[in-house]
């Protein structure tokens, strides 16, 4: 795949919330099976789950901003030919050792800390030009939160935003939603269609040139991810995880039930919005940051982490352009930010609260396998 189809193809799948990856070596890599399983010539991260490996290459090339034939020959991932992935190898048990030695193994340390998006760490310091670079966020393990006085408490900002988007009877009546409208992929606008049905189903339907790029995510069922010339396979835990928060019409109801703790966190300025955050804690998940705004009470971003065996993949939303239907307030604009890229998505019209066929979010059964020459 040349870089442009690829930055193509990432760009038009942050539309659906998700990080589609390599679906072709991922629909072999089931969970129960770990690296070297699955994947040839693997030798550092053995014994760890087959489908982290992915996502943590996908780390790596965020870090260095580079593409995986940087380290890899392409078609031919498992050969050792290049002297980057060599040292890839040699980067990763040092890093590992590092952690291990001084911070009881918490990924305190990662390709990031040295790298920051250059496949060449920079030793001497640079003269600031202006204000310090900031990151989307930091929220490693071990790492410390600010000391700075927190603002209003969990309660008082959830309930804010639940009387700011319609009020809770209204948030109820609320069963479906279609959104229609345009997502803008690298200049070119492409049709999406988004359709979420409580309890806890979304699917969204973008139409590229090439056939339509689907994410649909059904609840208990979990999620499952196609794109056109691949096959369709299941989404990881994280992208289960992600996919739960976007599927849920009721989400500013069940902030409390979502999250096993959400506690006030350090306000925030977003260009000109002051803003009020929380940090929202769930089971064997990194946490989620979410900023309101302090005049309005609406979510105006959220940010979120894909886990991965090297660090965290983050994943910033930002909504906008919210508008009343049906007495809830919703946004009619989000953009969604990642290493590889931001995208927007402006939606035209909104529909609530009638039928939607729930074979929208059924994933489809795979193909038979092709028969072989010969016949048996």
């Amino acid at each position: 795949m040349t870089g442009m189809r690829r930055k193509t193809v990432l760009a038009a799948l942050c539309a659906t919330a998700v990080f589609l990856v390599a679906g072709a070596v991922r629909a072999q890599a089931p969970q129960q099976k770990t690296t070297e399983q699955v994947f040839k010539n693997i030798q550092v991260l053995k014994g760890k789950p087959a489908d982290q490996l992915i996502p943590t290459m996908q780390f790596i090339t965020a870090a260095l901003g580079v593409e995986c034939d940087f380290c890899h020959v392409q078609g031919a991932f498992e050969k050792d030919d290049k002297k980057p992935k060599q040292i890839a190898r040699q980067m990763m048990g040092m890093m590992i050792a590092i952690n291990a030695d001084n911070f009881d193994s918490h990924r305190v340390v990662t390709c990031n800390t040295c790298h920051r998006g250059s496949p060449h760490p920079v030793g001497i310091p640079a003269i600031s030009s202006g204000e310090p670079a900031v990151e989307i966020a930091s929220m490693q393990e071990g790492g410390a939160e600010s000391q700075a006085p927190a603002g209003p408490s969990a309660d008082v900002v959830i309930e804010k935003y639940v009387q700011a988007i319609g009020g809770a009877a209204a948030i109820q009546k609320v069963t479906s939603r279609i959104e229609k409208g345009n997502a803008e992929v690298m200049g070119q606008k492409m049709p999406i269609t988004v359709y979420t049905k409580t309890p806890d189903k979304r699917a969204s339907y973008l139409q590229t040139p090439h056939g339509d790029s689907i994410t649909a995510y059904n609840g208990s069922a979990g999620g499952w991810l196609g794109s056109p010339g691949r096959p369709i396979h299941d989404m990881s835990v994280s992208e289960d995880a992600a996919a739960s928060l976007d599927a849920d019409l009721h989400f500013a109801l069940d902030l409390k039930t979502t999250f096993t703790e959400l506690k006030a966190a350090t306000p925030a300025k977003i260009d000109d919005h002051e803003t009020n955050v929380l940090i929202g804690a769930r089971e064997k998940q990194p946490p989620v940051k979410l900023y309101f705004d302090r005049q309005s009470g609406l979510l105006i971003r959220m940010v979120r982490y894909s886990d991965t065996l090297l660090g965290l993949n983050p994943t910033q939303i930002d909504y906008a352009d919210y508008r009343e239907v049906n007495g809830v307030k919703t946004p009619f604009r989000w953009t969604l930010a990642r290493p590889s890229g931001a995208f927007t998505i402006q939606i035209d019209s909104i529909t609530q609260n009638i039928p939607i066929d729930d074979a929208k979010f059924t994933r489809p059964p795979d193909p038979p396998p092709a028969a072989k020459p010969g016949g048996k």
